[in-house]
This record gives structure tokens, sequence and C-alpha cells, in this order.
């Protein structure tokens, strides 16, 4: 079997960019050998590619439909788990922390010990989503995301299609060059289940100690570790040192409570 590497990655990017969503998908299934793993948060980009894999026939069998369980979820995300499970008849499997790990930290940094420190944060990132994910994408030869673009500046650079030589595989993003809207549309129109706090001024959703609604005019990943600095607000999945490298005492003060915010009117209720 052909290994994925960068030459295939850049020849799948340019032929995925005149193409449609499912023709995307479609391509994909057909030029990568081996294993495919699509990660999803349940958040609304994820929902409309877990849409367009079920619609194209992937979701069952040629794509594994996983999710990171950090054990920090909303309830809400709970519930949009189980609708999409109910709506396109598929299991999304579970990935979820070692009890070991959680025990250990909890014990030492405290239940909200993450606020303590960015590298704190990143230690509690790591062990509830990189670890995981690294279990997830074991053996994979392709993994599809959901990230687009425009969802932030560290985002803005997002290919369709990647080498990533860490993992050995090609990275795949087949909603890279959707705007928010695009997606949002793409929602409403093919009635696709959604997280409910998507109305409620939640435009990126993680775990719930670590997400507050945007303020007007914020960007749409603000809410996401608010405490911190913007360039310094990633968790590792997405990145290429997924390793803390902040040390305690170069972060900024942070904030143990939820400000109060104005919420945007969210897309949904346009």
């Amino acid at each position: 079997m052909t290994r994925p590497d960068r030459t295939m990655a850049d020849s799948l990017a340019e032929r995925l960019s005149g193409l449609d969503l499912p023709g995307r998908l479609h391509l994909i299934a057909a030029e990568i050998p081996g294993r495919l793993v699509f990660t999803t948060s349940l958040g609304v980009e994820d929902q409309a590619l877990t849409h367009g894999l079920a619609m194209a026939g992937l979701a069952k069998g040629r794509v594994e439909i996983v999710t990171l369980d950090t054990g920090r979820l909303f309830p809400e995300a709970y519930d949009t788990w189980a609708e999409t499970e109910s709506a396109y008849g598929i299991r999304i499997a579970a990935y979820a922390p070692e009890r070991g790990a959680v025990e250990a930290f909890v014990r030492q940094e405290g239940i909200n010990g993450f606020r303590r420190s960015v590298a704190a944060r990143q230690a509690c990132c790591g062990f509830r989503k990189v670890e995981p994910l690294g279990r997830a994408l074991d053996g994979a030869s392709g993994w599809l995301t959901g990230l687009r673009a425009g969802q932030s500046a560290n985002r803005a650079e997002t290919p369709l299609a990647a080498f990533d030589p860490a993992r050995g595989l090609i990275k795949l993003n087949p909603l890279a060059d959707w705007s928010r809207a695009q997606v949002d549309s793409f929602v409403r129109e093919n009635f696709i289940p959604y997280n409910v706090l998507h109305d409620r001024g939640f435009p990126s959703i993680g775990c719930a100690p670590c997400t507050r609604a945007v303020k007007l005019g914020e960007p749409e990943r603000a809410g996401r570790w608010w405490w911190e600095q913007e360039e310094k607000k990633e968790c590792g999945l997405h990145v290429g040192r997924p390793a803390a490298s902040i040390q305690p005492g170069q972060e900024p003060a942070i904030f143990e409570s939820n400000p109060d915010v104005k919420t945007r009117q969210p897309e949904f209720a346009r």
C-alpha cells in the first residue's frame, strides 16, 4: 500500500479546490488508501461534515467517525451526539482520557486547576484531548477535520489537505475555504442536528469550564480559554508542537468567573 506523503497531499489539495463537498469527500475516500478517521467535536462545522459523509455513503465503514469525550463537555454536546447518531443511524466512537492521568491532575492541581497557568491548561488539554487523539489516529492514513480558515488568526492558512509528518498521515480539511455563513446555511437547508448553544452566542464550543459566549464583535473563538492571550489559545490538537511551551508565571492574569457578556445574535436566529 502506498504510504501518504507530502507529494500526495499537495496534489490532493489542488484537486480538491474545484470540487463541492460531496466531490471532495468521494475524492478523499478514493485517493487515500487505508484507514480514514474523522474527529468530530460536535460543533456546527463538524455536524455539516458528518452530514456530508452520511449523504455520500461514507459514514458507515469507509470513514470512522470519532469524538474526544473529555469528561468536561456541556450537556448539550452529549444531546447533540445522541441526536446525530439517531438521525444518521451511525455510532460515533468515544476516546476518553486515561483515568490515571485525570485523577493525578485533579489531585495535584484541583478540579479547575487548568486556570492556574497556561502550562497547566495545556497539560489538561494534553491528557484530555491530545493523548486520546493519538490513540484515535493510530494507524490512520487520513485525518478529516472541520477546520476552517476563517475560525481564527491561528487557522487562517488552513489548507484543504496537508501532510502531517509527525503522525505520518494526510490531514484533510474539506471545509477549509467555507465561510461561517456557508456552514450555517448548509446546516439550515439540510435540517442537520446542531448544538443549541450555537443559538445562545457560542460559535465555538469546547469543554464547559473553558468556553463562554462571545461578546459583540469578537472573533468566533474568543470564547475559548478567554482568560489567555489570543496567540496562545490552541489546545494542541491542530498545532505542530502540542506540548506546553509557556511556563507558569509567563501567562497573563486569569479570571476565575465568566464575565457578563452581551452575546451577538447567532447566525441560526437570523
